[in-house]
């Protein structure tokens, strides 16, 4: 057999195929938004931000800004001919501010220029005549103001104050957690383009075609079909194009109607800081009551999540936070308070793990606590802490855990990464070393996973043959480069029994399939893949037929695989057979539609079963401080994860590589710091830090747990997008470890991010 056989006979599904666009990008030659041909007469938008917090907006003045060259003309909330409220959820945001201004960054209108610099010149010279109200910015103030954008939502079960009340040992406790910047390569873009009989065709850079399509038109006035979104591949999302890349498009269409003209919106990172949400900040108060192993009896959890001036996602974003503050771990008698707090800050948004590791962090937290209370190793209250097979084994919004490999998986890493030696010797270290205090932490992840919102779990696809036997595929999940599409082309290749380099993806676009849901929830493989897989299967059972019907046998016993098509009496190339099976009139293009199975919950209560699965891993983490400075550093990551059967292994580490250095710098170095006027302070990369490769650890180990997905999902594989990210909470909890090995003492208050002046503060109280 020669090498292109061996090649062929290896099935794409498992192999660590090549990024489907890795050559353009590597070459330069893959497009994203910005690249996208200009159109003859584009014009440019750049937006008026405001200067104020909070404030009654008197007027506009773009006298100064509309003598400057280039300029065409500005755009305010007067120039919509729809809805001047964007189509959200809540209906709770303007298109711009227009009697008054929420917050420092809104925008109140746009410059229209020829060049793009022209028009960001021309924005700053706008003079905005805002008349300064009492701003609400401090996250704690608005809980007691009662200050929200949605109503407050709380999860019981069982009776926690007498548990507290009777368990043997009780802490209480408060601190707080930041939120964090997507920091995304390509910032917030969207190109405009009115077509003939009041048409328009949007590129935006979008994790959720259909909602731009949705949002825009009603923007426009104008029914869905009228407008088509395209969007082939993003610089990266992270959730912060989820719903946020909307507003661009919103804006640089109300620009293009209003000039006649095709318009390009293309956020400066600055602006992109200044408008945009993130990451929810949190607040916690808990009591928690535990019995001598460190097993939690009973507990009261108050959760207070900065949701900015509108609700965005808010409501499902602090759901999920609500549904993950269990993590790994039954809790019996509990009671979850969450607040959804109204501030005059940006409206923050979803981002990578959505409520997830805000509800992760208390429990891990508290659990870290009492081990430190008791005098015990924090692995050994986490494991006493499990969910159960048999019993304890349902979570407190009522899904049962059917799943459960915790014990095995946790087990498994405590020996590989040699935990309980390292323990030992950071003790002997740590007794040695009066500056240099090092840490050490083992946490667990459980993750659920589907949309909360059960509607949003469906998904379409198509999938084309043509007759030379190569292979289109379409669907309605987007590229953010997370290797959806290259995954979804692997399915369809195998299921068609074709080379992975005969199927091509196009760009995701709301003309091919309609009301797709957000590429979001780590479930884009989940669903599109299943949903191409369909698509491909319909025309595969098509051929399979024909065939049966030529080589007089049943259509099972038609094999299609290695770039052939074998009956019982011929073989001949997938090529020869899709040729015939053309000139014979069979259809080879199919469809496909799939929605998850199993999943309901109530969203008033906040029960059922909200996820088809959990995602599960672990994460060792080794830290060392300076407790002089309050500088850390991460020295050792050993990873065991669970993706099921993995798809695609060399995407899949990537993903959780990734997503622990961007969970790890949520909780060390990203710092988000609004002043008392309400500026973010830290708008740019010379004031907001992300991790750079100098804080990756040499010692960087990541495996994979061995079994397949339990539940019927494709290729019996897992998500792997956000889970990977909460394994970062094991940096946070070694760096509290280090601080308690300084201080000498019991329970750690340490606010993240653990910058050096947290630390620091750590060290002191």
């Amino acid at each position: 057999m020669n090498a292109p056989e061996k090649f062929l006979a290896k099935p794409a599904t498992g192999s660590s195929h090549f990024h489907e666009s890795a050559r353009a990008q590597v070459a330069g030659g893959a497009t994203y938004i910005d690249d996208v041909a200009e159109v003859k007469g584009t014009l440019h938008a750049a937006p008026i931000l405001s200067n104020v917090a909070h404030g009654k907006l008197r007027g506009v003045d773009a006298s100064q800004a509309s003598t400057m060259p280039g300029v065409r003309g500005i755009v305010l909330a007067k120039d919509i001919p729809g809805d001047p409220i964007l189509a959200t959820f809540v209906h709770d945001e303007t298109v711009f501010a227009v009697d008054t201004v929420e917050h420092i960054g809104q925008v109140i209108g746009l410059v229209v220029a020829d060049t793009v610099m022209q028009a960001r010149r021309a924005a700053r010279k706008v003079q905005l005549d805002i008349a300064p109200l009492s701003a609400m910015l401090d996250l704690r103030e608005a809980v007691k103001a009662r200050s929200f954008v949605l109503p407050p939502v709380t999860v019981r079960r069982g009776e926690p104050e007498r548990s507290i009340a009777e368990a043997p040992h009780k802490l209480s406790g408060a601190f707080d957690v930041g939120g964090q910047e997507h920091f995304y390569l390509e910032g917030q873009v969207a190109y405009a383009l009115p077509l003939e009989q009041d048409n328009w065709w949007i590129y935006s850079s979008t994790q959720h075609p259909a909602e731009v399509q949705h949002w825009v038109a009603h923007a426009l006035g104008l029914d869905n079909h009228a407008v088509t979104v395209e969007c082939r591949r993003m610089g990266g999302g992270f959730g912060g194009k989820e719903t946020q890349a909307g507003h661009m498009a919103v804006w640089a269409a109300l620009a293009a109607r209003k000039f006649r003209r095709p318009v390009k919106l293309r956020m400066d990172r600055d602006d992109d800081f200044m408008v945009t949400g993130k990451r929810h900040p949190f607040a916690y108060d808990y009591e928690v009551g535990f019995d001598d192993s460190g097993r939690i009896l009973g507990m009261k959890l108050l959760l207070a999540a900065n949701c900015g001036f509108s609700a965005d996602l808010s409501g499902p974003v602090v759901d999920r936070a609500v549904f993950h503050v269990d993590n790994a771990y039954f809790l019996g008698d509990v009671e979850i308070v969450s607040y959804r707090c109204k501030t005059n800050v940006q409206s923050h948004t979803a981002f990578r793990g959505f409520g997830g590791p805000q509800g992760m962090i208390v429990t891990e937290a508290i659990l870290g606590d009492i081990a430190r209370a008791l005098g015990k190793d924090a692995l050994d209250v986490r494991k006493a802490n499990f969910y159960g097979i048999a019993d304890r084994n349902v979570t407190h919004y009522q899904m049962p855990v059917e799943d459960n490999i915790l014990d095995p998986l946790v087990s498994k890493l405590e020996q590989t990464s040699q935990y309980r030696a390292r323990r030992a010797a950071i003790a002997k270290w740590n007794a040695q070393s009066p500056v240099i205090k090092r840490g050490l932490a083992l946490t667990p992840v459980k993750f659920g996973i589907s949309f909360t919102a059960t509607f949003f779990n469906q998904a379409g696809a198509l999938v084309h043959v043509y007759t030379d036997g190569s292979v289109h595929v379409n669907h309605g999940g987007t590229e953010m480069g997370q290797g959806l599409h290259t995954k979804v082309c692997q399915i369809v290749a195998d299921e068609l029994g074709v080379p992975f380099d005969k199927v091509r993806i196009s760009a995701t676009d709301t003309s091919k399939i309609p009301n797709a849901s957000a590429t979001a929830a780590s479930s884009g493989t989940d669903l599109n893949g299943r949903a191409a897989q369909f698509a491909a299967r319909e025309v595969r059972q098509r051929l399979a037929a024909y065939v049966a019907d030529k080589q007089k046998c049943r259509p099972e016993q038609v094999i299609f695989a290695h770039g052939q098509v074998s009956g019982p009496d011929a073989a001949m190339s997938f090529e020869q057979v899709v040729d015939d099976a053309f000139h014979s009139r069979v259809q080879l293009w199919s469809d496909g539609f799939y929605k998850t199975p199993k999943i309901h919950y109530d969203k008033h209560t906040l029960t059922g079963r909200p996820f088809y699965y959990f995602s599960y891993g672990a994460a060792c983490t080794e830290v060392a401080i300076d407790t002089l400075t309050g500088e850390n550093r991460v020295l050792k990551v050993d990873i065991l994860h669970d993706v099921g059967r993995s798809i695609n292994p060399a995407i899949d580490i990537g993903q959780i590589e990734g997503g622990f250095v961007q969970g790890m710098g949520w909780l060390t170095t990203e710092q988000l710091v609004w002043n008392e006027k309400g500026h973010l302070a830290t708008h740019a990369p010379s004031t907001y830090k992300i991790p750079a490769t100098g804080d990756v650890p040499e010692h960087f180990k990541v495996a994979f747990w061995h079994e397949a997905n339990p539940e019927d999902n494709v290729g019996g594989s897992k998500a792997v997008g956000e889970p990977p990210l909460m394994l970062a909470i094991s940096v946070f909890e070694a760096l509290r470890d280090a601080a308690a090995a300084a201080r000498g003492d019991g329970p750690v208050r340490m606010d993240a991010p653990a910058t050096a002046e947290n630390v620091l503060r750590a060290l002191r109280k």
